[in-house]
């Protein structure tokens, strides 16, 4: 069995907001398994249903570019936030969303891809950026869309200078009505993205296992309910179209009007646009998620230093 430490029970209790001794013994009971101790917690109603999301640790900026039919989104970390203000840094995480644009969205082939002004590659690029700048640097993420009729629209929050930032997004709308109304509904519902962190398009899109794990988890709470089989099966299929509703793109309701489906939106705004409208893809990308910075104990280090304990 995994030993409980205090930090795999913070650890837990900052995924699920449950009290200390509920996650020490849902870590107990779970033999230290850190996903199994969230449904632990769940089943028992100690803990909402969270969504995976790493935390946000790593430094540097996420940059997108957009031309008609097609969007790219890369992120480019680096040690510092004080870097993310470096002319030199910025200048390179646009010019590779730039390059991205003509790739696959692979980001180990736009590491080998010809960097502009020069003989070498990305890749050689950012080591001779990281010699300049004093940082150590990578090139951690790349993300491709494409229509072959409308377009694909961005959106970055917490903009430092145009399409750099922490949060880009993008969103593919197919359709062959008016490109300047498409562009606008696009950015309107990238920002709602932003804001409300959908995993899938449509209901057909969410990943078999994550929705197995959730109809076993809502099982199991109605459960207890001890209502007859029917109305458990009553409850979890009301349940199951709640978590739709909190995953599914198309069925979470609108941020910017707090009422209407985005489903909804889209169809509506078909008749704006003067065709059809799909919704074919979308990328949300946040600077650093599922990276965890190292955390220095300063006192420790201090102590350590001084060969004495903190």
């Amino acid at each position: 069995m995994a030993e409980i430490t205090a930090s795999l029970v913070k650890e837990l209790r900052d995924k699920t907001g449950a009290g200390m001794m509920d996650c020490k013994k849902a870590l107990s009971e779970t033999s230290g398994d850190m996903e199994a101790a969230v449904d632990w917690l769940r089943k028992k109603g100690l803990a909402a249903a969270a969504k995976k999301s790493g935390r946000v640790a790593a430094e540097g900026l996420v940059a997108v570019a957009t031309k008609g039919g097609i969007g790219a989104v890369i992120e480019l970390n680096a040690e510092t936030d004080f870097v993310a203000r470096n002319a030199d840094f910025q200048s390179a995480a646009s010019t590779l969303a730039e390059l991205a644009l003509a790739g696959n969205g692979d980001v180990e082939a736009l590491k080998q891809t010809v960097y502009p002004g020069t003989s070498g590659t990305v890749s050689d690029k950012l080591t001779n950026l990281i010699a300049t700048v004093g940082e150590n640097m990578n090139l951690r993420r790349a993300a491709r869309l494409e229509v072959s009729a409308g377009v694909v629209a961005s959106y970055m929050h917490s903009s430092l200078a145009p399409g750099l930032g922490k949060i880009g997004v993008l969103v593919a709308l197919e359709s062959t009505g008016d490109a300047g109304k498409l562009a606008d509904l696009g950015k309107q519902i990238a920002m709602h993205i932003a804001a409300a962190r959908p995993d899938a398009v449509d209901i057909t899109d969410v990943d078999p296992a994550n929705l197995e794990r959730e109809k076993a988890i809502l099982t199991e709470q109605a459960a207890t309910s001890g209502k007859p089989a029917e109305i458990i099966a009553k409850m979890v299929e009301g349940r199951v179209r709640k978590y739709y509703e909190e995953v599914v793109l198309l069925e979470q309701t609108y941020v910017i009007d707090g009422e209407t489906k985005v489903r909804k939106i889209v169809e509506a705004a078909a008749k704006e646009v003067g065709a059809p409208i799909k919704l074919t893809g979308f990328v949300r990308m946040a600077l650093g998620e599922g990276v965890e910075k190292e955390q220095s104990d300063f006192a420790a280090e201090v102590a350590a230093a001084a060969g004495t304990k903190a």
